[in-house]
């Protein structure tokens, strides 16, 4: 699908984590896609926030980098059909913050052991 035909579909609400059970609030900011508790979150769109996805897969989070300008950014990848994607770590989260143990935990999936983390 190129660039042009995709939509953003703003879908903000809360959920139950289906991997771990954790109530998940809705941010304020911006839409939240995956359990903060275990790092999990369901294959859904096909467009952000268009819940039309078929596949229904687990994603689980798998690495994570650092940006100066977005933070911590979450690798996920898709257990059922190998689909992957990236979405911001909610860490700093004065709600609901994603568990900063669990990012950590993916170190040792990283190639490169160099993080700049602030």
């Amino acid at each position: 699908m190129s660039l042009e035909n995709r939509k953003f579909t703003h879908n903000n609400e809360g959920f139950s984590c289906e991997y771990c059970g954790a109530l998940v609030l809705p941010r304020r900011q911006s839409c939240r896609n995956h359990c903060p508790s275990c790092l999990s979150s369901k294959h859904v769109d096909l467009s952000v926030g268009d819940r039309a996805n078929p596949c229904q897969g687990q994603m689980k989070a798998v690495a994570f980098r650092y940006t100066s300008r977005k933070g911590i950014i979450l690798s996920f990848s898709c257990l059922k059909c190998g689909h992957k994607a990236e979405n911001i770590a909610a860490y700093e989260d004065p709600i609901q913050s994603d568990n900063f143990s669990e990012i950590l935990s993916l170190s040792a999936s990283l190639s490169s052991p160099r993080l700049d983390l602030p």
